[in-house]
């Protein structure tokens, strides 16, 4: 079993196609459960932002799981797996395991150093192990993912260079200080969209949400940060943006949500409007509106290409090396862990060989005093553990170093282990395909 990470994102697709292929948070545990339904994927989770659409697997065979997830992802989008082919991009054991790591560092983000992104991995994270979708594999790489991202924020600095898509988008605004705003979603998008705003100094915030009671929460929140806030239903939107100066969307609804109904002409009131949704939640014709802009997400991409993110090239640099270094050590430590059965069975084997021999003295000489016994059993097993000892140390050792020779098969074969023996003394579930681990390799 391997890692695979198969996805598209702002680098290699445009909006449209992001659109398509993206998974609303209400469908994610059909699409994994289909995802893990496939011939050659045995754990999965999915990472939809917006700004990327990703799968990380683990997978019997590269190509049977590359074709597995491309299929679901193309179904998803209503096109064929062809159409997609060019917008993928794949990686595959240790070349996965460090993409997971950058992307949750936020190296690869259109906002590089944003933070937000490691929350986002943390959510996919918990909705597929919700779902059922994630096994021992996968909860190790996120959990080390999630501790790597952390540790690269912390040691490089980096997030403080870094802005979220949401303060990007909102730098098209313009100066925000005292004006009033309206934030459309009361999700996590729209609590960071509330906050980012309280630091630009706006002067009021009304909070419109589907789910009234939820919208209120927010305006609470907000309220208790200093900034006068208040909710609003949905069915009034168009009052709301009337009294914005901007308004930042952001849903995670299927379709628009706002459009030129909700928005009349600005001319003597310009109004900049941000669409943050994956899918869009703002009408492309509500730009075109007099007095009104309209930031989406390919405007964000297209400032950030020309700013450069306002990262130095020290820092991220040093992230870089924290990550290739934490890729090395996870992929060693797996390296080991593969082989630990292994060795669980050979002194399980050793064990029994040591219990049959005494069961075969007690046969031969039945009337050996009790003591005289439990020594020679002691004495026995003694012997058998010191000459195991170096050995299995050592092969584990010789397998986190070097992932050249298969250290398992070796013992297997030296020893007469059963093939199966490895997978029954790792697995509480003899046959459950979450259960087993068989090593990273390298393809």
């Amino acid at each position: 079993m391997s890692i695979l990470a198969l996805g598209l994102s702002h680098r290699t697709a445009d909006l449209t196609t992001l659109e398509r292929v993206s998974v609303p948070a209400a469908e994610l545990p059909k699409v994994l459960h289909e995802l893990q339904q496939a011939e050659h994927i045995s754990e999965v989770m999915l990472l939809s932002t917006c700004n990327r659409i990703e799968a990380y697997a683990v997978v019997e065979t590269f190509h049977g799981g590359l074709a597995d997830i491309s299929e679901v992802l193309a179904r998803q989008a209503g096109m064929e797996p062809g159409e997609l082919y060019d917008n993928f991009y794949v990686h595959y054991a240790g070349a996965a395991v460090e993409h997971v790591f950058s992307v949750a560092s936020g190296l690869d983000s259109m906002v590089v150093g944003e933070t937000q992104i490691l929350g986002q991995v943390r959510a996919a994270y918990a909705t597929a192990r919700e779902a059922g979708t994630v096994g021992r594999v996968l909860h190790e790489l996120i959990q080390t993912t999630l501790r790597v991202g952390k540790r690269v924020h912390t040691e490089t600095g980096l997030d403080a260079l870094g802005a979220s898509v949401v303060s990007a988008a909102l730098s098209a605004a313009g100066e925000l200080e005292g004006k009033h705003a309206l934030v459309v979603g009361a999700g996590s998008m729209g609590a960071l969209a509330a906050s980012q705003l309280r630091k630009a100094g706006i002067g009021g915030i009304t909070v419109a949400n589907r789910t009234f009671a939820n919208a209120e929460r927010l305006a609470a929140s907000v309220a208790e940060q200093g900034v006068p806030a208040s909710a609003m239903p949905l069915d009034r939107l168009a009052d709301a943006v009337a009294d914005a100066d901007v308004a930042v969307v952001c849903t995670g609804a299927k379709d628009a949500v706002l459009d030129t109904d909700h928005v009349r002409p600005r001319p003597d009131a310009p109004l900049v409007v941000c669409d943050l949704g994956l899918p869009r939640d703002v009408d492309p014709g509500v730009g075109e509106l007099p007095g009104v802009t309209l930031v989406d997400l390919d405007t964000v991409r297209r400032r950030m290409k020309e700013s450069g993110s306002g990262t130095s090239e020290k820092q991220t640099a040093k992230a870089s090396g924290i990550i290739l270094d934490e890729v090395r050590a996870y992929l060693a430590g797996q390296r080991s862990a593969a082989v630990t059965p292994t060795v669980t069975a050979l002194r399980k084997r050793a064990a029994e060989v040591v219990d049959a021999e005494l069961l075969r003295l007690d046969r031969r000489l039945p009337g050996l005093e009790p003591d005289v016994r439990e020594e020679l059993g002691r004495t026995v097993r003694r012997v058998v553990d010191k000459l195991l000892h170096a050995p299995t140390v050592r092969v584990k050792q010789l397998a986190a170093e070097t992932n050249d020779t298969d250290y398992a098969t070796a013992l297997r074969e030296l020893f007469e282990l059963d093939p199966q023996a490895p997978t029954i003394v790792s697995s509480p579930s003899a046959g459950s395909k979450h259960d087993q681990i068989d090593g990273d390799k390298r393809g």
